[in-house]
């Protein structure tokens, strides 16, 4: 009789265990799936369980105060970000005429008589006014392509065409910086459905990162598949890593003026049009590769 008690009390033990580690199971994965599904989702919602184990919704209790407070800081963020964007937009909007009438009046200035000394004065003015307009020009691409106020016109392009007159657009001003681009792109013409606006917009600022960046020469390629590079020697990018290039406002201290907003334009737009853009640095060498599928 007491082997049988024992087995007995054993198996009602084993049992418990057995129907506890279950509900244990089938809690924690719950738990899993709606944390994912409201991490994922924009929604106010809490967590909940069919288990009453007391340990278990003591976690779940803990859980939905973290969701809430992550949902408040979420929103702040939000309602700051979208302040700052409105505010970049306005901003560039409040100093683009009076930049535009500074540039006007300073042509009118060149047909007049003036001094050696004033006319240093006024290209002075005039580099530093273009610097500043070029910087609100930049402002609003940024802005309008964050805001979501941008929607890819999808139509049926030719990739070697956008990118061949990218590259012709920017002949002088590469000879200019004594840079003579080795271009190779592929005969095969290569067909997407993709806005070519939007793919001009991001040939010419990474045609402008080999300005800023370039030790003297380009190199840009197109192969049968469609993938495009851009590279170019870059001593100044020593220790930096590439990852930081596509962030906005991201500049190296001694390249001079730049807005910091070319190649975080260049990455939000190919992500737009479902593509991929990243950098790598190697040996002094830079190299942007674009897949637009």
């Amino acid at each position: 009789m007491l082997v049988y008690l024992v087995f007995g009390i054993l198996f009602a033990v084993l049992f418990y265990v057995s129907v506890k580690l279950y509900v244990i199971k089938k809690s924690m994965k719950e738990i899993r799936n709606q944390i994912a599904k409201k991490l994922s989702e924009d929604t106010n919602t809490l967590i909940s369980i069919s288990s009453s184990d007391r340990d278990i919704c003591s976690l779940t209790s803990v859980l939905n105060e973290q969701l809430k407070i992550l949902r408040t800081e979420y929103i702040k963020y939000s309602q700051g970000d979208a302040e700052i964007k409105r505010a970049v937009t306005n901003i560039s909007h409040d100093l683009r005429t009076p930049l535009t009438a500074i540039c006007g009046y300073l042509d009118f200035l060149k047909d007049e008589e003036k001094s050696e000394q004033a006319e240093q004065y006024i290209s002075i003015i005039e580099e530093r006014t273009y610097a500043l307009k070029q910087l609100t020009e930049e402002l609003l691409k940024y802005s309008s392509a964050v805001s979501g106020e941008y929607v890819p016109q999808l139509e049926e392009v030719t990739l070697n065409s956008i990118l061949e007159e990218s590259i012709l657009s920017y002949q002088a001003v590469l000879q200019e910086h004594n840079i003579i681009p080795e271009i190779d792109i592929t005969e095969k013409r290569i067909i997407r459905m993709s806005d070519p606006v939007a793919l001009s917009r991001v040939f010419a600022n990474l045609l402008n990162n080999a300005l800023k960046y370039s030790d003297g020469d380009l190199f840009i390629t197109m192969n049968r598949n469609g993938v495009i590079k851009f590279g170019n020697h870059a001593k100044a990018l020593d220790g930096i890593e590439t990852g930081k290039l596509f962030d906005r406002f991201f500049t190296v201290e001694n390249i001079g003026q730049s807005s910091g907003l070319g190649l975080s334009i260049a990455k939000i737009l190919i992500e737009q049009l479902d593509g991929k853009i990243s950098a790598d640095y190697n040996d002094g060498l830079l190299e942007i590769t674009i897949k637009i599928y």
